[in-house]
């Protein structure tokens, strides 16, 4: 708010207050305004002369305001003239930062321009002494491979500027065209006389081929810059490397065929083939050492595991130790050679032609082809003619793990050649499978000696269903399951008819229990898993074991044996009366049972132990008989009337001489 205001309003208020202390006091206005002027009159005189005494100091203070307003006049206009100045360096200094970045924009581009220059010189230009190095240099040397590097980026680099339209490289394509052709006709000498020492006898072209790889770049520069000299190159290994394989291969299968054992199973080695014409083919004339078991397995599982990745054989070594072999031996060692050497040269030709995928595997299929059909055909030739299935299985097996192998080397090429053999072996195992339970389904056991014992069919099934099991249990087949399954099946009736030829029950389960104890004995030892052969002959001993403990008690104990069935049949059908009416038959039962008890467990603990050759399982029986007829006691004991109950042995007493013939095996 304006101060004039203020003090008008001060002056109403305080001539307000007047007005009413007059009123109030009863003054004259009239007088009271003389008083006033007259006041105001002398008070403005003295005003009056206040000032006429001060004129001076008024009016050096107004000289003095004067100056100063002069002074500050100046000084005003030097601060325009300043800041007319600041703006006028601000200006110049914006300008001068503007020419910087400029300056600083051009030195930057001149040095990368310098740069780009340099470095497009350096790419270009070619000096008489990279020259001598690759003309007079040999290829072998280091510098000479450093400058190989160097001389294709500049073919590259100049090729790539030219298409462009760059004038410069006009002036060196012509020079480095020459170095290209004569590093080329170089390189090309190099390696064909490096191929040409494949072809020389006793070479170790693993040694070779790792003496090509030191200078992989060399191909590499061929395909880069000389597409048909690669060609030739590529084309006289593939034509030299087939033919060292396959001569190599060649020469090893015919040294391995003369270490195979001499006499081989034939079509008369089957399960059902009487046991004398096998003894005169393998046993008359020929050694052990010179023969391959058809059954059994023996060791032969070993070239699975342990043998799977051992050396390869040597034929001469092996000749002059005089060591034979099975096929499948022979086999693994002819196989193991050639995943060996296939794995090396997959992985070298990917490394030094600079092939990958389907490239590298056109290339190894021309050189490896011809080898793998020399190597299919004489498997065929061995297969057509064989009837040993363990060799057959194993042969499939091998061929199966040396697949996984090459997956692991991360090489597919061989893949093909091994899925090929599966056919080849497996339509032969079933073939030869057919045989033999066909020859078990057509035996006939008249022919055969009439004999308690097991019979040879039953341990040669044994020994070969435990081998087949053991061989194929990491890798199951659906079609060995299958013929196996067929060849049990077989077996189960041909035992059976054996058994037929017996009159009596009890020789007949004797003929039961003894085969199908042996077959179980023979397959829980060879696998530890356990299968369905196992799971059935285990089923089919424990039923036959019990009807035969039935058979052996019936004659010594058939009349309480009997009592105790018609006894607890009159319970279950709550005929107490009729139980107790028969107090003449307990009796007469007790006292037979009292008076030959212990003379009939002697004769049939002779007679358990007699009918059996496996004594364990003699006296497992045993002890199931005992076992058996302690129930049997106890059961007619306590459907005997309190008048007869005392007569009967104790059973504490029977226990105790049924353990007389316990027996510890």
């Amino acid at each position: 708010m304006d101060h004039s205001l203020l003090n008008k309003n001060s002056i109403l208020n305080l001539e307000s207050e007047v007005v009413e202390e007059i009123i109030k006091t009863g003054t004259d206005l009239r007088q009271y305004s003389k008083e006033v002027e007259k006041k105001l009159h002398e008070y403005e005189n003295k005003s009056i002369q206040d000032y006429i005494k001060e004129s001076q100091n008024i009016v050096n203070l107004h000289n003095r305001i004067n100056d100063c307003d002069s002074i500050l006049e100046r000084m005003e206009n030097m601060l325009v003239h300043f800041k007319s100045d600041l703006g006028n360096i601000s200006n110049e200094i914006i300008s001068l930062q503007k020419k910087s970045i400029e300056m600083s924009q051009c030195l930057n581009n001149r040095q990368s321009i310098r740069g780009y220059l340099s470095q497009f010189i350096d790419d270009i230009s070619v000096s008489e002494e990279f020259i001598c190095i690759i003309l007079e240099g040999d290829v072998t040397d280091k510098e000479f491979i450093k400058q190989l590097c160097v001389l294709n980026q500049k073919i590259n680099f100049v090729g790539e500027q030219n298409l462009k339209g760059i004038k410069p490289c006009q002036d060196v394509i012509d020079v480095l065209d020459m170095l290209k052709n004569r590093t080329a006709v170089k390189i090309r000498a190099y390696i064909l006389e490096q191929i040409s020492k494949f072809r020389k006898p006793m070479a170790n072209y693993h040694i070779l081929q790792n003496a090509l790889l030191k200078h992989k770049r060399f191909f590499e520069f061929l395909l880069s810059n000389e597409v048909k000299v690669a060609q030739e190159i590529c084309s006289e290994y593939i034509d030299t490397m087939g033919k060292i394989y396959v001569s190599y291969f060649k020469s090893y299968s015919s040294s391995l065929k003369k270490l195979q054992f001499e006499e081989a199973a034939t079509k008369d080695d089957l399960l059902g083939t009487a046991e004398t014409i096998i003894n005169r083919g393998f046993f008359s004339k020929v050694s052990l050492k010179q023969k391959n078991t058809v059954f059994t397995i023996g060791n032969r599982g070993d070239i699975l595991t342990t043998q799977l990745e051992a050396p390869i054989i040597i034929p001469h070594c092996a000749q002059q130790n005089e060591t034979r072999y099975p096929f499948e031996a022979l086999f693994r060692s002819q196989q193991y050679a050639l995943l060996d050497n296939g794995c090396r040269e997959y992985l070298f030709i990917s490394e030094f032609f600079l092939r990958q995928g389907e490239y590298a595997l056109e290339i190894f299929k021309k050189i490896m082809n011809p080898t793998l059909n020399l190597l299919m055909k004489n498997l065929e030739t061995f297969v057509e003619n064989c009837f040993d299935l363990i060799a057959l299985l194993l042969c499939y097996h091998i061929s199966l793990r040396y697949m996984l192998i090459c997956h692991k080397r991360v090489v597919p090429a061989l893949d093909n050649y091994w899925m090929k053999m599966e056919p080849v072996i497996m339509n032969r195992f079933e073939y030869v499978m057919r045989l033999n339970i066909e020859s078990v389904r057509t035996c006939d056991p008249i022919k055969f000696k009439q004999d308690l014992n097991p019979h040879y069919i039953t341990r040669r099934y044994a020994e070969l269903s435990a081998a087949i099991i053991s061989i194929d249990v990491s890798y199951p087949n659906e079609q060995v399951t299958k013929l196996l399954a067929e060849l049990l099946e077989e077996v189960q009736c041909f035992l059976l008819r054996m058994a037929a030829v017996f009159s009596s029950r009890k020789e007949q389960l004797i003929v039961l229990i003894n085969n199908y104890d042996l077959a179980l004995s023979i397959i829980t030892e060879r696998i530890r898993n356990n299968s369905k052969e196992v799971d059935t002959f285990r089923s089919l001993l424990d039923a036959k074991s019990i009807e035969y403990v039935e058979e052996i008690l019936s004659p010594h104990f058939g009349g309480i044996i009997q009592y105790v069935k018609e006894g607890e049949l009159l319970i279950e059908q709550d005929r107490l009366d009729e139980l107790k009416k028969q107090e003449n038959k307990q009796k007469t039962l007790v006292l037979s049972f009292y008076s030959g008890w212990k003379s009939s467990l002697e004769i049939i603990n002779h007679t358990v132990l007699s009918s059996f050759p496996n004594l364990v399982t003699g006296s497992s029986i045993l002890q199931l008989a005992f076992t058996q007829l302690i129930q049997y006691c106890n059961r007619f004991n306590k459907l005997l009337i309190p008048v007869v109950k005392p007569q009967f042995p104790n059973i504490h007493l029977i226990m105790v001489e049924l353990k007389k013939y316990k027996t510890t095996f």
